[in-house]
Parts: C-alpha cells; sequence; structure tokens
C-alpha cells in the first residue's frame, strides 16, 4: 500500500479526486492500492523547557540561557488522534508519498511526522499548489524524491528551534530584570515581534519631533480656446529647491506667479494616448486583511478568523492564509460556475456577476506566479450559502473576496491621457488630464475611498483637454505661488501597518542586509523584503496589543509609554529586522549544505548567551511603569475584555478583596474619582468611614472600609445604605 500524508483535508481530498475517486474512512480516504490521510498543519511541536525540566517552569535569571540541543518533539495536544492514525497507517505501507505544502514549512510538516514515526520507507514528493483536478493529475505524474527537499526542511526546522529559543531566552531575561527593578507584567522578546514594535516606536517619535520647514508651488490658470484650466510650474535648473526638489524661496517662487501672471501663453506641446489599468489582482491574506481594516476597522486577527468561518464552516472560500495573488490558468476554466456561486450567494453581486465574461482572462491568471508560492490567491469556491445565514464580518469578507473575482472578468478600465506643457512669461507649466472612455472594472468599485488601486496622482485633473494642439495661444488669467507646510509620514493605522510589514528592508541602514531581505521574496508577488508571514504576522501584531506595547489612538496604532522603554533597553539586533535577514542567509546555507541546522543553532545560542550575560551583570534600564491601585496601593493589571479587542484595568489585589477596575485610554488606566469616605456610615470592625463603591454587576453597589488593606470588612447594600447585619471579610462579590 502507498500512503499519501497531504498537509490538510481539502488536499487530501483533491488527491483522492485526482487518483480517480476512495471511500473515505476515519482519518483517511481508501483508494484500493493507496491510501490518502491528512495532517492540520504541523502535527508536532517543540518541547517547552518545563518539558526537559520542570523546574524551568518557574523563571529564574540562575537558569539563563536554557538550551536544548538536541531539540526534541512531542504531538501537539488538539492533534493526537489524527497523529495516531497516520503513525499506524505507516506501519501498514510500503511506500510513502509526501504531500506537504511545496513551501519550506510544508516539507518540515510531514517530514518531521516520518522522523517522529522512525519511518524507513521510501518516499515521493508530490508538489501541488493547486487543487484543480488537471493539476492534480500533473502533478501525480511528475512526483520526485524527497531526498531532494532535505535541506529545506533543515531550515525551516533550524528557524523554528532558533526562534523558540531567542523567544524564551530574551524574554525572560528581560522580563526578571524589569521586575526587579518593580514593573509589573512580561516584557516579550521575539525575532519578528520586536522590529514591528520598532516601526512603530520609530514612526511616532519620527512624527512628534518633526521640525515644520515650508515649500512652495506656483500654479497658473489658463485659458485656450474657451477652456479654462490650471497647470503647475515645473522646476528648471537653477531654481532654488529642497532635498525633494520643491522650491524653496519664497520670494523666488512669487516671482514666477507675478511674471506669469496676466501674460500671453502659448500650448508648447500636447499629446494624448489611449491607456488601459488591469483590475485589481485577486486577495491574499495580507491585502485582504490591509482591505477589511480600511474599510471595516477589522483586527488583523479578526480578519483571518471570518476567513477561517468562511471556509471551513461555509465552503465559501479557498485556501485562506495564502501569500498570492494570483491563480493558475487551469482555474480559467471553472470561471462560470464559480460566477454562478457568487450571483446565487450574494444578492447585492448578482446583476455584476451575471455581466461578467468568463471569457476575459485577466492578468491574474499565470500558472508562472502561482508555482512561485504555495497557494494561489483567495476566491470563491463553486459552493453557495443562504447570505442571511452569514454573520455582518463574514458578508463584508465575502463580499470583498467576491467583487475581487468578478472583476477579473470585467473589461479592463480605459480612458485617454492627455499631456499637456504651456509657457508664460518664459515660465513653463504642464497639466495632464485623464478621460475614461470605459469604465471597465472600476465599475465595481465606485465610492470605495482609499483604495491604492482606484487613486491616480493628486496633480492630475478630469477636465477633457484632448482638443488641445501644439502652437495654439491662450493666456495666464492668474498665477499663485502657495505655501506648503512639510508633514512627517503620518502615524501608523493598522492597513499602513500591515503593508509596511512586507516591506520593511526600506528600513534596513545595513546595505547588504537590506539586499538579503530583498532576495528573501524574491519571486513573491506583493512582498518585498518583509518580515512574518501572512499566518503570522496577526497573531503578533495582537501580542504587542495584549502585552500594552501597542494601543489604539483614534484610527492610529500607537506606542505606549511602556512599549517605548522597553524598546529603548533592546539592542539595536533585536529591534530593526537585521536579524531576519542574517537568519535568511543562514538558512540558505543549510540548504544548499554547506551548514546543518545544528551549526546554525549553535551560533545563536552563543549570542543568545552574550545578550542574556549582559543583561545579568546590567540589568536593563526601564523605568517602572507602575500603576498603583487608588483603593489597596498594589499594582493595577492591563486585562482583554471578553471576546472584545477592548481592555481595562483591574487589581491584582483581588484576591484580597479588592476590585477596583479602571477603563483604559492609550494603554494607561484612566483614573477614577476618589470614593467619598461617610461621615455617617462607620466600619462595625475598626470605626473607620465607609465608601459605597460599584459592584461588578450593572446597578449593584457594596460598602468597603476606607481603612482597606489594614480592615478588609465589607457590607451589602441596602437603599444607598449598608447592611450592619450581613458583613463580609475580603469583600463581596457583587
Amino acid at each position: 500500500m502507498q500512503l499519501f500524508i497531504a498537509e490538510k483535508p481539502d488536499l487530501a481530498k483533491a488527491i483522492v479526486d485526482g487518483l480517480g475517486g476512495g471511500s473515505r474512512k476515519d482519518g483517511y480516504y481508501d483508494c484500493g492500492d493507496s491510501y490518502v490521510t491528512w495532517c492540520y498543519g504541523h502535527m508536532l511541536q517543540l518541547l517547552d523547557p518545563e518539558d526537559y525540566d520542570p523546574r524551568f517552569g518557574k523563571w529564574n535569571m540562575d537558569d539563563l540561557p536554557i538550551s536544548h540541543i538536541p531539540w526534541k518533539k512531542k504531538p501537539s495536544n488538539d492533534k493526537k488522534d489524527q497523529l495516531k492514525i497516520i503513525t499506524s497507517l505507516l506501519k501498514q505501507a510500503k511506500s510513502v508519498v509526501h504531500a506537504g505544502d511545496p513551501d519550506d514549512e510544508g516539507q518540515l510538516l510531514v517530514d518531521e511526522i516520518l522522523e517522529y514515526a522512525a519511518c524507513s520507507l521510501p518516499v515521493k514528493r508530490l508538489l501541488i499548489n493547486d487543487n484543480n483536478i488537471s493539476v492534480v493529475k500533473r502533478s501525480l505524474a511528475s512526483m520526485r524524491d524527497n531526498r531532494e527537499f532535505a535541506g529545506l526542511s533543515a531550515a525551516a526546522e533550524a528557524r523554528s528551534v532558533g526562534d523558540q529559543l531567542y523567544g524564551y531566552n530574551m524574554s525572560r531575561a528581560y522580563t526578571l530584570a524589569a521586575n526587579k527593578a518593580g514593573f509589573q507584567g512580561v516584557l516579550s522578546v521575539g525575532r519578528v515581534q520586536t522590529p514591528i514594535l520598532g516601526l512603530v516606536v520609530r514612526r511616532d517619535r519620527e512624527f512628534e519631533t518633526h521640525t515644520k520647514s515650508y515649500y512652495y508651488n506656483v500654479t497658473g490658470q489658463f485659458a485656450f480656446g474657451g477652456l479654462s484650466f490650471p497647470a503647475r510650474y515645473q522646476i528648471v535648473v537653477g531654481d532654488p529647491v529642497d532635498e525633494k526638489g520643491r522650491l524653496s524661496d519664497q520670494n523666488h517662487a512669487q516671482g514666477i506667479a507675478d511674471e506669469a501672471k496676466g501674460v500671453p501663453a502659448t500650448l508648447v506641446s500636447a499629446t494624448t494616448k489611449k491607456k488601459d489599468q488591469h483590475p485589481p489582482l485577486p486577495y491574499n491574506l495580507l491585502k485582504l486583511q490591509t482591505d477589511a481594516s480600511r474599510k471595516f476597522g477589522f483586527r488583523p486577527d479578526q480578519t483571518k478568523g471570518i476567513t477561517q468561518s468562511l471556509r471551513e464552516k461555509h465552503k465559501l472560500i479557498t485556501y485562506n492564509r495564502s501569500d498570492c495573488e494570483y491563480l493558475s490558468e487551469d482555474q480559467h476554466g471553472d470561471a462560470p460556475n464559480v460566477l454562478a456561486a457568487i450571483a446565487k450567494t450574494a444578492p447585492t453581486l448578482t446583476l455584476v456577476a451575471q455581466k461578467a465574461d468568463p471569457s476575459i482572462k485577466s492578468r491574474a491568471f499565470n500558472s508562472s506566479k502561482v508555482s512561485a508560492s504555495a497557494h494561489h490567491g483567495i476566491i470563491p469556491t463553486e459552493a453557495t450559502a443562504d447570505f442571511s445565514n452569514l454573520t455582518d464580518g463574514e458578508q463584508k469578507i465575502y463580499m470583498l473576496i467576491a467583487r475581487a473575482y468578478i472583476a477579473q472578468f470585467w473589461p479592463k478600465h480605459q480612458y485617454d491621457q492627455t499631456d499637456i506643457v504651456l509657457e508664460a512669461a518664459t515660465h513653463r507649466f504642464g497639466v495632464r488630464s485623464n478621460v475614461t472612455t470605459l469604465a471597465g472594472w472600476k465599475s465595481l468599485y465606485r465610492n470605495d475611498i482609499g483604495n491604492e488601486d482606484l487613486e491616480g496622482d493628486e496633480n492630475d485633473i478630469a477636465q477633457d483637454l484632448r482638443v488641445l494642439k501644439a502652437g495654439e495661444g491662450g493666456d495666464c488669467t492668474d498665477a499663485v505661488a502657495s505655501k506648503m507646510e512639510t508633514k512627517p509620514r503620518p502615524l501608523y493605522t493598522m492597513a499602513t501597518l500591515l503593508t509596511d510589514l512586507t516591506r520593511v528592508a526600506q528600513y534596513v541602514r545595513d546595505d547588504r542586509l537590506r539586499k538579503l531581505l530583498i532576495e528573501k521574496d524574491k519571486g513573491k508577488e506583493g512582498e518585498h523584503g518583509g518580515i512574518g508571514t501572512p499566518a503570522t504576522r496577526d497573531t503578533i501584531i495582537a501580542t504587542l496589543f495584549d502585552r500594552g506595547y501597542l494601543t489604539e489612538k483614534g484610527n492610529n496604532i500607537i506606542s505606549t509609554p511602556t512599549g517605548r522603554e522597553f524598546y529603548d533597553t533592546l539592542p539595536d539586533k533585536a529591534k530593526y529586522p537585521d536579524m531576519t535577514a542574517l537568519w535568511h542567509e543562514q538558512q540558505r546555507a543549510i540548504q544548499s549544505g554547506d551548514i546543518n541546522a545544528l551549526t546554525f543553532v549553535t551560533e545563536l545560542m552563543e549570542y543568545i548567551g552574550t545578550e542574556v550575560a549582559n543583561v545579568k551583570q546590567n540589568g536593563i534600564g526601564i523605568k517602572v511603569a507602575f500603576n498603583p491601585c487608588p483603593d489597596c496601593g498594589k499594582p493595577l493589571r492591563r486585562i482583554k475584555k471578553k471576546d472584545k479587542n477592548e481592555y481595562f484595568w483591574g487589581c491584582t489585589g483581588f484576591s484580597d478583596g479588592c476590585r477596583h477596575a479602571a477603563e483604559d485610554k492609550d494603554g494607561r488606566p484612566v483614573p477614577k474619582q476618589a470614593s467619598l469616605v461617610s461621615d455617617v456610615h462607620k466600619c462595625m470592625s475598626c470605626g473607620k468611614g465607609l465608601s459605597r463603591r460599584p459592584g461588578r454587576k450593572k446597578g449593584a453597589f457594596w460598602w468597603g472600609c476606607s481603612g482597606f488593606p489594614t480592615c478588609k470588612q465589607t457590607y451589602q447594600d441596602v437603599k444607598g445604605k449598608p447592611d450592619f447585619n450581613i458583613s463580609k471579610q475580603g469583600g463581596l462579590d457583587e
């Protein structure tokens, strides 16, 4: 029997179809001479420090750095049953087909199961990045020896082990050092997490320390052949300009305006070209998260969760964690069925789906682009659903995905672009006009404010200037020199932060490392020297919020005082994406066999050891971000509200009876007015005045002694007065 091990259940089903069908069993398919089973992502995980030695369950500086070589793995708790099925089938098999995703993580995912099961059977490698049956059949006919991909698996394992060792050791070292200084909480360090924090901190400080300066634009108003239109002065050699090539001298700018105003003008050149614009590509996860944040205010993890539901519960979309925006050419033949499914599922898209032309083949259908990734773009499936049964979030995300797919079968947007150059008093002015001749796919995106695919140059105009010809005469009826204020780069929004994560190489100061980061993403559309993956970025950003390093202020994402103080204590290597670039270089060497994973991990531990020793010896310069409880003096703790992306502050003295809570604002507790101490109602235990406090239930109150924490006497509230017949030591849970 030949055993196929697929990365996911839907891939297993595609393989079964490619083999000619089979019967579903418990955890696998029986296809006669072949069995097909599946994983649920990584079935194994690295052991935690306390798995090696229970003493590591408690954080202790003397135990650092923690190193486990050789490293070991254990079954993931929620996947043990399926792993047992796979290992049992391996014992029956005579050969194995590795059907993990065609990337390094997909390679490791199945390889580590084979190693865990001590499998010595011959193994073939099946490479599939498109579940279309014709693609699957071709892949089945061209399987390769799995040993060819050993380097890919080793590189992924090295990165996984490295991330764990770096995160555990650095987080424990910095947290323990901060706790020693009085800081309450955890300071988590990660290869990707910390550079993301760095992006936000540096952007915030750049914004806050920006020094205003000024530049000048000269705009003329021209009249030609009955038309009146604006044109911008074109800078020439000799003009005083700033570092961005803008006029920097007010007198010079005003002089140009004065000379051009009210004089005859000549039309030097006029050229019109027919242009077209392709529709936006289908979504990958990052682009979808960006648009969902911009349009609906969804957090990245929220969007990913919605796509997971659309895929697994409703079967309405394809694989949702893709980093690719392209589709295979074979998928073009599915268009009639997919468009029909959209029309049936989403009533507001029915008409535009029916108007789509399935014969149009947009640039999205490019198999060579898909082959560079493990998956194709996120698109609707041929499944249908009652739209009213979807949640509001599911409806919104499905509509985005479906609209992007429909756009591939609408005509290109077509327009005439006219470039005009004019001269007045020896000064030249220019203007570009764009006149739509066929709206095409843009008809689907009307009023989509903030969509980069729809926005042109802010200086372009929509006025029709096609009738103008070179050599015509006219007038410059007015000219104005406008004083413009320089602005810093804006604070991050969730959408702009997500976009920047795909191109952090631009912030790397070392040229060699910058090139390494860009090289890492060679062939990946939409990635240009990024950090993190579509599957992990949202989780990492959520962690930064949960730790209290980032917070939201309106639509902006900003760093908190704690986040900034923590950032300032870290070495540059941790704050910038440089480490990811260096790791890429070493992982490339692992793939080629020049070094092995053990060498990489050993060298990494030397670096970690040096950093931990430095923290042990010198501590960290973090200020104590201590928020005392106004009632008992103990530290307040930032807590995430259940089922909401919101936070509040609760007292760490809760177990001692303190029920103080405060709202969160920008990562800090909002001070509450001190509770009034009654002159009338006195504590029966110590004689001090009582304070009436709100309970946890809406509309409920209780009375506590103002002598807390020395006196922990509390009383129930009855009609606004303490009930001295019912009292309790340690607080009332109302």
